[in-house]
């Protein structure tokens, strides 16, 4: 939609130091875009196929020519047919080599659950770990605007429920890069979810080929007052929220999960024991996500550590508008997340 890539070019470019304080300074597209470059480059069993992956604006620059460098047996465009697809890209996976399928739209996911739940993600066990399904599903989720309910969704919380799927979320430039190679180079099927307000976040990128473990959180800030966990461009918002709430001598500390199946449970364990007071904030809805299962885990493991219950900051559970003011209603900000990290510190 046009006015989608419009409204992520008026983004402004959000700056996230990270792991690495020595690579270019790069954005989260560019970042994608070397990822998908050099796995390609590295391994010839790599290709990459979904809906205008070789058009002119190659799914936001992320694949932007490379049907030109490498191919088009290996970089191809496909029609809509998302469950079949999904079908030929875990056959290939199981036969040896390593698709990468981009939705363009996670609401589009929905019609490839068939074969992406059924069977990639059951398969090695079904088999005793005899064929495994080495498939990156790439999917570009969330607001644009005016995307409405159907071009807009953020579904990550439904999926976490499907053993066998692992899940990816990064929001920084340098995970965007590392996560993806670590997709590619796994041995399961890995869906790896973009928040298309993200692509125009910049921080430091090595020009190096590298991986990041799945499981592995990280604290983004520093704090002892309040614990933020944000999963995705929610990041970026508890970021503005932590640096608001200084300014009223509350002391956030922001980790960002990285991913989410598997999740790390240590990184929010060791924070909460420090702050007492838990905010999880998701760009998924609030009922059966993301928040709801870390806020199960923490009922599980550390009740005991909590001195306020938790606090869930998502979308409400209706779907999504269109109308540019409701949009403006409906999704949470850093305003939402002071107001309730405020409200936690009474």
């Amino acid at each position: 939609m046009p006015w989608t890539t419009i409204e992520v070019e008026k983004q402004d470019k959000f700056v996230i130091m990270d792991d690495s304080q020595n690579g270019r300074m790069l954005s989260y597209k560019d970042a994608l875009y070397e990822a998908m470059d050099q796995s390609l480059e590295r391994d010839p069993r790599v290709f990459v196929m979904g809906e205008g992956v070789d058009d002119p604006g190659g799914v936001f620059g992320t694949t932007k020519g490379l049907h030109e460098k490498y191919g088009r047996e290996r970089i191809f465009d496909t029609p809509i047919a998302e469950n079949a697809l999904t079908g030929i890209a875990a056959g290939a996976a199981m036969a040896g080599l390593r698709p990468v399928f981009v939705h363009s739209r996670m609401d589009f996911l929905l019609l490839s659950f068939d074969q992406l739940v059924n069977h990639a993600a059951k398969w090695s066990y079904m088999t005793g770990g005899k064929v495994s399904v080495p498939m990156v599903v790439r999917t570009v989720s969330a607001r644009g605007w005016g995307s409405g309910a159907q071009h807009s969704q953020c579904l990550q919380g439904m999926l976490m429920n499907v053993p066998g799927l692992k899940i990816a979320a990064p929001a920084t430039p340098y995970d965007a890069k590392g996560l993806l190679i670590s997709s590619i180079i796994d041995n399961n099927p890995v869906l790896f979810v973009e928040h298309r307000w993200l692509y125009k976040t910049v921080g430091n990128v090595p020009d190096t080929l590298y991986s990041i473990p799945f499981g592995k959180g990280v604290v983004r800030r520093a704090g002892k007052d309040v614990t933020i966990v944000a999963v995705s461009y929610m990041l970026v918002e508890a970021l503005k929220a932590a640096e608001k709430l200084q300014a009223q001598n509350i002391s956030a500390e922001v980790i960002d999960l990285r991913t989410i199946k598997p999740i790390d449970e240590d990184i929010i364990l060791e924070s909460l024991a420090k702050t007492g007071k838990l905010i999880i904030t998701d760009t998924g809805w609030k009922t059966g996500g993301v928040a709801a299962e870390i806020a199960a885990l923490v009922a599980e493991k550390a009740v005991h550590m909590l001195k306020k219950p938790v606090v869930r900051v998502c979308c409400p559970d209706i779907p999504t508008p269109a109308g540019d003011l409701q949009e403006k209603a409906f999704y949470p900000d850093f305003e939402t997340i002071c107001t309730k990290a405020v409200e936690l510190m009474k």
